[in-house]
């Protein structure tokens, strides 16, 4: 009786241990599979505006990304993604593809100046819903119109803000600037990845993931942009001159109406340096046609542990500029290193 009992243990162990062995197998087979498909994956951001923003966003790093959900920037960069995509990849879109739809004024208000005739000021008192043709995945286009419901929410508290905004003048110009970059992005976005790419797939899950508020899936391998945040700028002589006509020559690429003189930086200064010898602000010349006639203007650029940080022009000097992340991050390759 006691060697049956025995005998009843050991093969229940055993099939224990089989059936547990099966499944930590099965188990990290699937994770297994899941990283090496993760680590396979391929998104390419070079040279876009956007660049830094949407690696982090690929790579599931949304504590790297510095907009925020509910901010007006991301809005506008997740339209702008959904437009391009229904536009350019329609046929990747499922049989329950759903239309995206803007609202359009359906009736104003017409104010009469003091003279009794003529329109002073017309302003829309009613909206409507209408369709714009484009088409676009249903649970992204969800995800949108919830972050768009959160700053319809707070639309008063953004039109104060801007109001009470001491540099309004500047940050309007600015978000102008930004949405010709991120047009630019646009135009060139489906020719670096593939609309049905896996590196797609896994950027829009996580565009989903971070507009809904929930936790992005993660590859672990570091984003190139955080990497040479963390081992800063390079040290030595550098071709600063170059630097920063490369700089200034992708800023001007969102200029509405100046055009920039590619290589006529001049009258360089270093301004301040930090204790490894590299620079903390520099300043330079450059001119500038508009308007049928050339100008001159500066540019000062702030670095930030030895990187290209912010870039400021002659006629906004308190408008921060955000530097190429392509151009930064090839900066602190040492491509710009003096032979």
């Amino acid at each position: 009786m006691r060697k049956r009992f025995f005998f009843i243990k050991v093969l229940t162990l055993g099939f224990v241990f089989v059936i547990t062995s099966s499944f930590i197998k099965k188990d990290t087979n699937k994770l297994e599979n899941l990283v090496a498909e993760s680590q396979s994956m391929k998104f390419n951001t070079d040279g876009l505006y956007y660049a830094e923003f949407y690696d982090y966003m690929f790579r599931g790093h949304f504590e790297n990304i510095e907009i925020k959900r509910e901010d007006m920037e991301f809005l506008t960069i997740f339209e702008q993604y959904l437009r391009t995509f229904g536009k350019q990849c329609p046929s990747y879109l499922p049989t329950n593809k759903v239309e995206i739809m803007q609202q359009v004024c359906s009736k104003e208000e017409v104010t009469i100046n003091g003279y009794g005739y003529g329109a002073d000021r017309r302003d829309c008192i009613e909206w409507k819903w209408v369709g714009t043709g484009i088409y676009a995945k249903p649970d992204l286009y969800n995800a949108k119109m919830e972050v768009e419901g959160i700053l319809r929410a707070k639309g008063l508290q953004i039109v104060m803000a801007m109001i009470s905004d001491p540099n309004a003048m500047g940050n309007s110009v600015d978000m102008v600037h930004k949405i010709k970059g991120l047009k630019n992005d646009m135009s060139q976005f489906f020719t670096l990845n593939l609309c049905n790419s896996t590196g797609i797939k896994r950027f829009e899950e996580n565009l989903k993931l971070f507009a809904l508020n929930k936790p992005g899936i993660r590859i672990q391998v570091v984003s190139k942009y955080a990497a040479m945040k963390k081992s800063g700028g390079p040290t030595g002589s550098q071709d600063f001159n170059k630097l920063v006509d490369n700089l200034v020559a992708n800023q001007a690429k969102t200029w509405s109406f100046n055009r920039y003189t590619a290589g006529s930086i001049s009258g360089l200064r270093v301004l301040s340096k930090d204790h490894e010898g590299r620079p903390t602000a520099l300043q330079a010349n450059y001119i500038f046609s508009g308007f049928s006639k050339s100008g001159n203007g500066w540019v000062k650029v702030s670095f930030k542990n030895g990187l290209p940080d912010c870039i400021y022009f002659f006629d906004f000097p308190n408008n921060c500029k955000t530097p190429s992340s392509s151009i930064v991050a090839s900066y602190a390759q040492g491509d710009y290193r003096k032979e």
